[in-house]
């Protein structure tokens, strides 16, 4: 049988041809490895070079390769966090002509650590919680996208540090399945497996010293249940708000925020009683936001900048006329994100006099200009707007923060 390569981009083959594929994963010789951390896995894995590309190498057998190779390119489409497949390898054959099995291969997610690498010093139960967090976002995202994981475990999940949070990417989905949508049933099946599995590895730890002494992991195993459905609940249900309490959505956007989670996508739909909100969470790699923003409007702005101005921008886009998701004679995203640049952004911080800027940049400006909308509009119990938001701010809250910032006439000698 001669040696085949599927591939998602056709310069992959060539670089792959480059690696040993008449010997078992077992192995292959130290120069075409790389030395990087590895989990757990009932099949042999290894970390190796192609070209510029460092890879993962699976062994297993050809059907589930092939089946896991489909079912990570459905998770790349949907937009889920998962380790990108590149290839899957069949017909091996040995120097001698016995069959090797098929390999899936996967592209190395930079600056991942499978957990127990992360454990190599004792973690704290603070940062255990944001590791946990983690893993149940990402089961509530595969969950949203129909997507039933079979083996939800820390074993099968990279971790992603991030300023002291984490992003958790699924990287085993050999017992996956795919579905138009999941049942109750199947997401409370994967919530228990997880609940087990999640236990059952932290008990291994604290058999070998390595868990905190503090943490229960039965406890902890039920930890992600609990946070799994508070977000379900949260993310899933409906919020009908009357027409002008648009301060509405961004309380249940602050609510999200406060839980640990970005709102990268939301949806609103207008009824005739008012706005039917569905927010849907992503977790993001660092800069998200500040390179969707820039897409959008030109705006170069920092990360936590970028996220307040999307909220804004996707807000006002849900009351445009012309904006209508999926429908092809709409306006694109970018044309509406570039009247809101023109008719809202760039007016309303012009509206700010530069003598009072200080050195606040304009995204600050509008940042500062939307707390201080959310402060009043709370207050009033409806949205009192931006242009009067902008006038309060410009008479009473600007001239105080100049007085904090001058010098007293001793500091000023």
């Amino acid at each position: 049988m001669a040696l085949q390569i599927s591939a998602t981009n056709p310069e992959h083959p060539a670089l792959l041809l480059e690696l040993p594929w008449h010997l078992p994963l077992e192995e292959w010789p130290e120069d075409y490895l790389v030395p990087l951390p590895r989990g757990i896995s009932r099949h042999v894995v290894r970390y190796a070079r192609a070209g510029t590309e460092v890879i993962a190498v699976k062994e297993l057998a050809e059907r589930p390769a092939l089946r896991e190779y489909e079912l990570l390119r459905d998770l790349d489409r949907l937009g889920i966090p998962a380790v990108d497949p590149l290839a899957v390898v069949t017909g091996r054959v040995d120097t001698e002509g016995a069959p090797l099995e098929p390999v899936l291969v996967t592209r190395h997610l930079g600056g991942s650590l499978p957990y127990r690498s992360m454990f190599e010093t004792t973690m704290r139960p603070a940062t255990m919680h944001r590791l946990m967090d983690a893993l149940a976002v990402l089961l509530v995202r595969l969950h949203l996208a129909g997507f039933a994981w079979g083996d939800c475990s820390l074993s099968n999940t990279l971790f992603r540090r991030d300023a002291g949070a984490y992003a958790a990417y699924l990287v085993d989905a050999e017992t996956g399945d795919l579905h138009p949508q999941l049942s109750t049933g199947q997401r409370d099946y994967d919530l228990d497996l997880a609940r087990v599995n999640i236990s059952g590895e932290l008990l291994d730890l604290e058999a070998s010293g390595a868990l905190h002494p503090s943490v229960d992991p039965i406890e902890f195993g039920t930890e992600i249940c609990a946070r799994y459905r508070g977000l379900w609940q949260e993310l899933t249900r409906s919020s009908v708000y009357p027409a002008g309490k648009y301060h509405y959505i961004e309380r249940r956007i602050r609510r999200l925020h406060d839980l640990g989670f970005d709102v990268a996508e939301m949806q609103i739909e207008h009824s005739s009683n008012g706005d039917s909100v569905t927010f849907v969470p992503k977790v993001v790699d660092a800069g998200h936001h500040q390179r969707q923003l820039l897409r959008l409007t030109g705006l170069d702005t920092e990360e936590n900048q970028a996220r307040r101005l999307l909220n804004d921008l996707e807000s006002w886009m849900a009351t445009q006329d012309d904006y209508a998701p999926g429908d092809p004679l709409a306006a694109r995203p970018e044309v509406l994100a570039h009247r809101w640049v023109r008719d809202v952004f760039r007016p309303t911080v012009r509206a700010v006099p530069l003598e009072l800027r200080g050195s606040m940049d304009a995204a600050e400006i509008y940042h500062e200009l939307l707390e201080h909308r959310w402060y009043l509009s709370e207050r009033a119990q409806h949205d009192i707007g931006l242009d009067t938001a902008v006038t309060d701010y410009i008479e009473k809250i600007l001239p105080k923060a100049r007085e904090t910032l001058q010098p007293t006439s001793r500091e000023a000698d």
